[in-house]
């Protein structure tokens, strides 16, 4: 891993992306489905509607607590519609920019750690 540069073999955390604002419930069901899936699968997940609210309960606020959660996983997985929402797609480009996998489904992430050590 010297070029610092996550590889398909190496993902062990997924942070979730996708739509939330103006959907019913937020989209939290589908963001539960998602985490329950991954982590029945040995993945560490970082789930933003697991949050707590943060300390200045904004858009702006909300995503800065999911930036941060992003910031600690070596992949995203993204949630289907997230181009229409604009909190995902900034989640996904700099994703990209920084060098995590990025996926549209859980079957296209890297095998979680736990599978590699079992290996």
């Amino acid at each position: 891993m010297s070029s610092g540069h996550h590889t398909i073999h190496e993902a062990a955390r997924v942070y979730i992306a996708g739509p939330m604002t103006g959907l019913p419930a937020f989209n939290y069901p589908a963001f539960h489905a998602a985490a329950a899936t991954l982590r029945q699968a040995g993945y560490v997940v970082e789930n933003p509607a697991e949050n707590e609210p943060p300390p200045r309960v904004t858009w702006q606020g909300w995503m800065r607590l999911g930036i941060v959660q992003m910031m600690r996983c070596d992949a995203v997985l993204l949630l289907p519609g997230w181009h229409k929402s604009e909190g995902a797609r900034i989640e996904h480009a700099l994703a990209r920019q920084l060098g995590l996998h990025v996926a549209d489904h859980p079957g296209e992430l890297p095998p979680p750690a736990a599978a590699r050590g079992a290996a």
